[in-house]
């Protein structure tokens, strides 16, 4: 992920975007008050102006906004205004809507939301501290169909007392479905909530992604966090794509890291479910 780019000078853009302006005020005909903000879209953002638009998706519309270092934010198409005042709030900076999101974003934000890479993806995070930050960066890595507990975003960052934080962190996300905050679950399992749409809405987003929300509830209650392999001897996360290849059969369920090494299983080195020091 990155949160910057190299862009064209702003004394150019600006230029250019003035004289294509200045041409539609010579037309005899006037020109259709959405033409103007096609053609700054096209141009890119100039100065401080950021643009946003709304974007059909397969879940629901989403508004996106961008800037001159990349995304700057994503929403649900509820409430334009709302999404406006919260984005001048975080950013100190105004945004105009404009006709439609160029065709460069959408293709990236419907890629982040299939769960595909995106190289050279620029995210604009300012506003948002260092941890803040970090904690974002390593929600990016959870793969499409997963999902995480706080508490091991917190181990993974270097600061595992920090899952109250950690949460806090993952609800300002600005970009959700391009930073894949819906993949993170409470640390006891179960689903919790996903901003201002609540569990329904992160129920939803997780079903999409091939993710059985009653089958992570169910084991939550029962305090089961980990799935091991009889014949592997490998303990997983539930949703990890290693563990959905355990058949019925030699499946394993586990409620603590400790007991998983007290039967010899070791931790799955891709979804890293607990360090070592946790299991002593």
């Amino acid at each position: 992920m990155r949160t910057g780019r190299m862009v064209a000078p702003a004394a150019g853009r600006l230029a250019a975007a003035r004289d294509v302006l200045a041409g539609l005020r010579t037309l005899r005909e006037p020109a259709p008050p959405s033409l103007a903000g096609r053609v700054m879209a096209q141009l890119g953002p100039v100065d401080s102006v950021d643009s946003y638009s709304r974007m059909q998706t397969p879940l629901w519309p989403l508004l996106v906004a961008w800037g001159r270092d990349g995304i700057t934010a994503v929403g649900r198409a509820d409430d334009p205004a709302a999404f406006e005042a919260e984005y001048r709030s975080r950013t100190g900076r105004p945004v105009r809507l404009v006709r439609e999101v160029p065709d460069r974003l959408t293709r990236a934000v419907e890629k982040r939301m299939r769960g595909e890479s995106v190289p050279g993806l620029r995210v604009d995070l300012s506003g948002l501290n260092e941890f803040q930050r970090r904690v974002l960066a390593k929600t990016m890595e959870i793969p499409h169909g997963e999902v995480r507990p706080y508490a091991w975003i917190a181990e993974q960052i270097g600061h595992p007392r920090a899952q109250r934080a950690v949460g806090t962190a993952l609800a300002r996300n600005p970009v959700p479905f391009v930073i894949p905050c819906h993949r993170v679950v409470r640390s006891d399992g179960r689903i919790g909530r996903y901003g201002a749409g609540g569990s329904q809405s992160k129920r939803a987003v997780l079903q999409s992604e091939g993710v059985d929300p009653d089958e992570l509830e169910r084991l939550a209650q029962a305090g089961i966090r980990y799935i091991g392999s009889d014949t592997t001897r490998i303990a997983c996360f539930p949703t990890c794509r290693n563990a959905r290849r355990i058949t019925a059969a030699h499946r394993v369920p586990f409620r603590s890291a400790r007991d998983v090494t007290g039967a010899g299983f070791r931790a799955c080195r891709s979804c890293r479910p607990f360090p070592t020091a946790q299991a002593a």
